[in-house]
């Protein structure tokens, strides 16, 4: 009998711990005092943008216009739209009578939104952990808060010894077909034929039958580095020395999936570019993606939630609690099955110690609330 007592107990201790590990989005009522950065009309932009990819309809776009596809959160799509609509809707109110922007009231916030608590999938999280500090301290109840950034950059219009590495338009043998035709060609085309490390290989050989150069046109010459943040970016933005901006984003890849237990410069997933007239974040091709804009963009796994989830953040920042809205407008390889970290578009910057010096005071984790208008 005390056997059988004591393996009943660890049972239910084992389930608890699972459970207690497990994502979950709770009601929630209340908010803690706070500041309020107003970042309204930015947050409108995005919430309109993204509005309207929604607005193709789930046809359009299954992986992603859907209301959550897991046990844990199932939304009528609808209001996920419904929701961003009004975000804009109040922020234009607002600007038109010239007062404060009710969207940092939390008094109106928890009037006319539900507030679900996102508490982190901590389970997925500790399977991922071996080596990382971040994961192997996650709290129960905020998620990992990473920050990305458009990465302002150096060019060249030709290859030299300090700017060796291309960003590559799509390659000749699919440049005029559709994405779903492309991929139906599978390894006869280029773009599935290489891994990163070959194509950067083949760009510092004297010659090289995978010379990429003749079967992908140049957009621009890049240093290693510049490089290896516009693919971990998926955007390049590069400035000349008047100041002019040229804006690059990621079209389509070599079908390689981004592998977490590997550094960024080993990875063999590779990604082929677009000039852009700006800064763009998830779309399903290059011919249509949502514009973004920082401090109220983030990145998550919009395959589990839907697309265009709006999300509060309450951060530290410099030791005081910030809260910001944000639209869940872009993904990227490691948000597949990720239901414990956020990624914020926080700026532009040349390089990392520039990111650094103006993120370093914001804190490494994040309590995160979902909204939805109340029907």
């Amino acid at each position: 009998m005390p056997l059988t007592f004591r393996g009943a107990l660890a049972a239910l201790l084992l389930c608890s711990a699972a459970a207690s590990a497990a994502p979950s989005f709770r009601p929630a009522h209340t908010l803690a005092p706070g500041q309020w950065p107003d970042q309204s009309e930015a947050l409108c932009d995005v919430a309109a943008a993204t509005a309207d990819y929604l607005a193709q309809g789930n046809a359009y776009d299954p992986a992603v216009i859907h209301g959550g596809t897991t046990p844990w959160l199932q939304t009528p799509p609808e209001r996920i739209r419904a929701t961003l609509e009004f975000v804009c809707a109040v922020a234009a109110e607002d600007a038109r009578l010239g007062r404060s922007s009710r969207l940092n009231d939390p008094a109106f916030l928890q009037r006319h939104f539900e507030l679900l608590r996102w508490q982190p999938d901590r389970a997925r999280a500790a399977q991922l952990a071996s080596g990382k500090p971040l994961l192997q301290n996650l709290p129960a109840e905020r998620l990992l808060l990473t920050k990305y950034y458009v990465r302002v950059a150096s060019g060249s219009e030709a290859q030299t010894a300090a700017t060796p590495h291309a960003l590559y338009g799509l390659p000749h043998d699919e440049a005029q077909l559709p994405l779903a035709e492309a991929d139906a060609l599978g390894t006869a085309i280029t773009r599935f034929q290489f891994g990163k490390q070959a194509i950067v290989a083949s760009e510092t050989a004297a010659a090289s039958a995978n010379d990429m150069a003749q079967r992908a046109p140049p957009l621009i010459w890049l240093s290693r580095a510049d490089l290896e943040g516009a693919l971990l970016q998926g955007t390049a933005v590069i400035e000349d020395d008047a100041g002019q901006k040229r804006y690059f984003n990621v079209h389509r890849n070599n079908g390689i999936a981004y592998d977490r237990t590997r550094k960024p410069e080993e990875q063999e997933r590779y990604w082929y570019f677009k000039a852009v007239p700006g800064v763009l974040g998830y779309g399903k091709d290059a011919d249509y993606k949502i514009p973004v804009q920082p401090l109220v963009t983030v990145a998550g796994d919009i395959f589990q939630l839907g697309l265009g989830r709006l999300v509060l953040l309450r951060t530290e920042e410099a030791g005081e609690p910030t809260y910001r809205l944000n639209v869940m407008a872009d993904t990227g390889g490691a948000f597949h099955d990720n239901l414990y970290q956020l990624d914020w578009l926080s700026g532009y910057y040349r390089d990392w110690a520039g990111y650094h010096a103006a993120n370093r005071h914001i804190s490494d984790y994040a309590e995160a609330w979902l909204l939805l208008k109340r029907e």
